[in-house]
């Protein structure tokens, strides 16, 4: 099975490479993703809970990241075992091209072999949840950084405000019925 996308991410190229590199973010926006542990020098340990077609089951695998150019890009070699649900192997080349200074084109080609019963469920069911799977992520990983890049902007607006509203020394709080500098700060 080969996948080949490409995705408009609203955030800069170097926002996008330390996202795809930060685990919290990942175990966040992997659909099905119990957890994520470094595990090496660019690799991770892995369990994910995934259904293909009939075929559910919770996988434990491994991710080691190569050819890492960054933040241009990296290749993603991954496997993992389903138990009786059979495995899964293969990689990606991913791709960060900056468009501008806000938004990065992400790309991906990926490869990936299937065994067990999730090979006798057909390449066509097992195509359309690895697609499925990998649109998720991206709508997850999207308004995850949209979210952040937000809450940021808001932060940053509020902090604005409140450098713009703060009183000077002659207006200062005093004496009973004011609240005190340290109130007023931990307010803010």
């Amino acid at each position: 099975m080969e996948l080949t996308e490409q995705y408009l991410l609203p955030i800069s190229q170097q926002r996008a490479w330390e996202a795809l590199n930060d685990t919290a973010v990942l175990r966040a926006v992997i659909p099905g993703c119990e957890t994520i542990e470094a595990d090496g020098e660019h690799a991770y340990a892995l369990s994910m809970r995934a259904a293909v077609g009939p075929v559910k089951a919770q996988f434990k695998g491994r991710m080691l990241l190569t050819d890492i150019d960054a933040p241009h890009s990296y290749t993603v070699t991954f496997e993992g075992q389903g138990g009786a649900a059979g495995f899964a192997k293969g990689s990606a080349r991913v791709t960060l091209e900056a468009d501008g200074e806000s938004s990065t084109k992400l790309g991906y080609t990926a490869n990936a072999q299937v065994g067990g019963k999730l090979a006798q469920i057909g390449s066509r069911l097992v195509d359309g949840a690895a697609r499925k799977i990998a649109g998720e992520f991206f709508k997850r990983f999207t308004a995850h950084m949209t979210d952040a890049t937000q809450a940021n902007e808001a932060v940053d607006e509020a902090v604005d405000e409140t450098v713009d509203e703060a009183p000077t020394a002659e207006h200062a709080p005093s004496g009973k019925g004011h609240k005190s500098w340290k109130a007023w700060i931990s307010k803010s």
